[in-house]
């Protein structure tokens, strides 16, 4: 199962509009929004890309919707097959040793480290 997270913009005097069209569309679920800035947050969910796909493009193509992107999106598979390839056992011996901070190989995001 796929879930991603979209902003929806508009003209704010579309706003009304906008809204109504999304939460009658069975598109998405519709959580907030700004109408003086013209933006609705919305989630939509897919048991493959494809299908969000599609279902963002009939979103873009709804009455007075300027643009629809795809913020974030999460993916219950990938996350799942992850998990698998995580050896806890190896990560729980590692951090019970003593080594010192800058002996720990650390992969994320250090901004240029590596």
């Amino acid at each position: 199962m796929n879930i991603s997270s979209i902003i929806v913009k508009t003209l704010p005097k579309n706003y009304d509009a906008v809204w109504l069209n999304l939460q009658e569309s069975d598109l998405c679920e519709v959580h907030f929004g700004d109408k003086e800035k013209g933006i609705i947050i919305i989630t939509i969910e897919g048991e493959c890309v494809e299908e969000e796909i599609d279902k963002l493009r009939q979103i873009e193509e709804m009455p007075f919707v300027i643009s629809a992107e795809m913020h974030m999106s999460y993916c219950e598979e990938e996350l799942d097959k992850m998990k698998e390839d995580i050896d806890f056992n190896k990560t729980l011996k590692d951090l019970n040793t003593e080594k010192k901070a800058e002996e720990i190989q650390y992969f994320g995001s250090l901004k240029g480290k590596y």
